[in-house]
């Protein structure tokens, strides 16, 4: 049997702000009355005595990448993109122990002075006019990745905390099979550089209105339809109503749920956020809660299961 979820894990709540006051200590940021905002494949903190925001990567195996985010958000930045900035004069990324985090300007700051424009995160028909900058935009050079939308389901497979033997196997073979139909989807978008998480929860509307998007994790070189496949799995897999689908499609000029692909990229977009959460499970009891869920339903073969966000 594992470890009770949320005592022997590695990265519960109590070790993210652990390690969120040495990155801050590292740094010179003062950490006091900071306010999580995510604790799941992140620990994101909010720190409103520097208007920064703190993300701190859950899993080893997903270190790798934080370098290419900050070279994401630099070049976004010198393209002038709606997107969030790192928080200027200090390190990027911010390596502690075994922790790397980067620090951002915080795009929508509490305030208490009401204000005429709502903060929280943007429409579809935002999404829409960033992917539509965003795929515009000439690649930076040296080159990003190569889109690979398995790699980090097989990377936190390897680094998975509290799963047992019988889903590890049953999610391995499921990812053998998805690469199998993936190798056989055409496109009829361009490649280009791609976002690669695209969903509503990644857009911020500052106190000043503008909305601009953030986590670029998955941001790589790869089909433009990858983009669209998280709005679309968001209302088939989360009960959310159609309409926003309905906007993007509009918006962007590409319906992604009639192209011949959609069932292929569902099925990749629904394995990653099944195993999104496997390093921290025996960190998070109601991530683990719903992993069941999720994975029980991939299981059953339903397609209908609601699923809802892990936190």
């Amino acid at each position: 049997m594992g470890p009770e979820p949320g005592v022997a894990g590695r990265f519960s709540a109590q070790r993210s702000r652990h390690a969120l006051a040495r990155v801050c200590a590292s740094v010179g940021l003062d950490d006091r009355d900071a306010e999580p905002i995510k604790l799941t494949v992140n620990a994101v903190y909010r720190l409103p005595r520097e208007a920064a925001v703190v993300r701190i990567a859950g899993s080893a195996a997903m270190n790798h990448r934080v370098g290419k985010v900050v070279r994401v958000a630099r070049w976004l930045a010198g393209h002038g993109m709606p997107a969030v900035r790192l928080l200027p004069g200090l390190p990027a990324p911010v390596t502690v122990d075994e922790h790397v985090a980067t620090v951002w300007v915080d795009a929508a700051p509490p305030t208490g002075t009401p204000t005429t424009t709502p903060t929280g995160t943007g429409g579809a028909r935002d999404l829409a006019a960033v992917l539509r900058l965003l795929h515009a935009l000439p690649p930076p050079e040296p080159p990003l990745p190569v889109w690979d939308p398995l790699d980090d389901v097989r990377r936190r497979l390897s680094d998975a905390e509290g799963l047992g033997d019988d889903d590890r196997r049953f999610l391995e073979d499921r990812t053998l099979q998805v690469g199998e139909a993936l190798a056989t989807v055409r496109y009829a978008l361009p490649r280009t550089v791609v976002h690669g998480d695209a969903h509503l929860g990644n857009l911020i509307r500052s106190t000043t209105g503008e909305v601009v998007i953030c986590d670029f994790d998955a941001t790589c070189r790869g089909p433009a339809e990858w983009d669209l496949i998280p709005v679309a799995v968001g209302a088939l897999r989360f009960g959310r109503p159609p309409t926003p689908q309905l906007e993007l499609a509009r918006a962007y000029g590409f319906d992604v749920t009639a192209w011949d692909g959609f069932g292929v990229l569902r099925s990749v977009r629904e394995l990653k956020l099944v195993t999104s959460v496997v390093p921290i499970l025996a960190s998070s009891p109601t991530a683990a809660a719903q992993f069941a869920v999720r994975l029980g339903s991939l299981r059953s073969g339903s397609d209908r299961t609601v699923w809802t966000p892990y936190r």
